[in-house]
Formats: structure tokens, sequence, C-alpha cells
């Protein structure tokens, strides 16, 4: 059964949050990093620009990214780290294991009208080649508008979801 982790107010993974064309975001570079910020809940995911991944990459949500520019205008993200107890590759819930390596090409056409990118998943221990898929936006004006995802978040098909944090008494 199809599952997506936005419907869980959870961050889609890498490349899972890619998947969703209609969802504004946004790229903000600094001089050491790059953030893409999503309007759903203002989530992050920050790729930095060094040359090389940390010694010990703490699996997450996101992984750990790093990125550097080819050519002048396409930023390259590399990706580990990712965890394979809350992030899938897609809405289908296809798991991967910790040797998952991501690299993603972000490029705006020279009409300057679309944001490209084409995606490579390797994990040998999960695929019998390489996954390549490719994705593109439209730019249009769109303000960031506030958005909060919290509601209606409980397993009502029983597929066995991560559990939503519940207090046991009122805060107030």
């Amino acid at each position: 059964m199809p599952f997506t982790a936005q419907g869980r107010c959870y961050p889609g993974g890498v490349p899972g949050q890619l998947l969703y064309p209609a969802e504004p975001f946004w790229f903000i570079q600094s001089t050491k990093e790059v953030w893409m910020i999503w309007q759903r809940d203002h989530m992050v995911r920050r790729i930095y620009l060094t040359d090389k991944h940390s010694d010990n990459v703490k699996p997450s949500w996101f992984g750990e990214s790093i990125g550097h520019y080819e050519n002048g205008d396409t930023l390259v993200v590399d990706t580990i780290g990712l965890s394979t107890q809350t992030s899938f590759i897609d809405n289908f819930r296809t798991p991967h294991s910790l040797k998952e390596h991501v690299v993603e090409r972000f490029r705006v056409p020279p009409d300057g009208k679309t944001l490209e990118a084409a995606v490579t998943v390797d994990d040998p221990d999960t695929f019998n080649e390489p996954l390549h898929l490719r994705q593109a936006w439209r730019k249009v004006t769109n303000p960031m508008l506030e958005t909060a995802c919290a509601e209606n978040n409980e397993d009502f098909f029983h597929q066995n979801l991560f559990p939503i944090p519940q207090a046991d008494k009122p805060d107030f």
C-alpha cells in the first residue's frame, strides 16, 4: 500500500522529498552551505559546500549532503547516511540499506523557466544496478506561506507507521 512520509508530517528523505512537484521550495545559498526549504512545515535540508563527508555520519532523514558546482551551472549533491528506520526511496515504501548513496544534479536550463534534477541512487544491497530518476519544476512567483503539519496523523490503515508522540498530560 502506498505511503507518503509527508502524509504523516515526516520529511520525505532523499530522493523521496523530490517526488512532490507541486510543493513549493526554495534554495538559499551562503558561502558554506545551500538550504533547500520546503513550504510545508518549513522543512530544511542542508547541503554543505565542503570537499568530503564526515568520518562518522549519523543516519538521519536527509542524511549528510555535500555539494559542489560543475560547469558553473550545475549543483551536484552527494548524499550518504540515510536512515533505514525512517526514510524510503519513494512513496511505496521501497526500502534501502545503509549503503544507499544518492547523487543529485540540479540545473536551471538557459531559458530560466524550470529547475531540473537528475538523480542516481546506488545501493548494492537493494538494487541490482543504479536507479536513475528525473524531476523538473516550473519557476513560479510564489511567496513562502506559513503552514503547519500536525493533524489527523493516526495509523488508520494499520500500516505500522511510526507513532506520533503523544503527551500523557496537558502542558498547562
